[in-house]
């Protein structure tokens, strides 16, 4: 039941954003050890930037090691010259983790 709820969160959410090369949309999956980020140009369907907490080794709890995966995320999008997205947060809510991860993100150097 939770899966589906998020699953039609999700494609409300998807009607309305669309990133684009300029302004690319920033994909959120989170699984239960791990969070997953993605730059995602729509118009022609390529991740311009990837990044995840698999290779993040400080010894934090998992939103700390979230907002650290969006330092690295703007980073690596900062190097590709991408200042501006748009936050696409899968259907998740706004708190926890994919908090984390945005602040991390903006800190990072990203707009949203």
């Amino acid at each position: 039941m939770r899966l589906k709820g998020r699953k039609r969160r999700h494609k409300r959410l998807r009607k309305k954003i669309i990133g684009t090369k300029e302004r690319p949309r920033l994909s959120v999956y989170r699984s239960l050890k791990h969070i997953y980020v993605q730059l995602i140009d729509d118009e022609v369907g390529h991740t311009l930037v990837a990044a995840s907490t698999i290779g993040i080794t400080n010894s934090g709890t998992k939103a700390e090691k979230s907002k650290a995966g969006g330092r690295v995320l703007a980073k690596k999008a900062l190097s590709k010259s991408i200042k501006e997205v748009v936050f696409d947060r899968g259907g998740y809510k706004y708190h926890g983790r994919v908090k984390a991860l945005a602040d991390g993100a903006k800190e990072g150097g990203l707009k949203f």
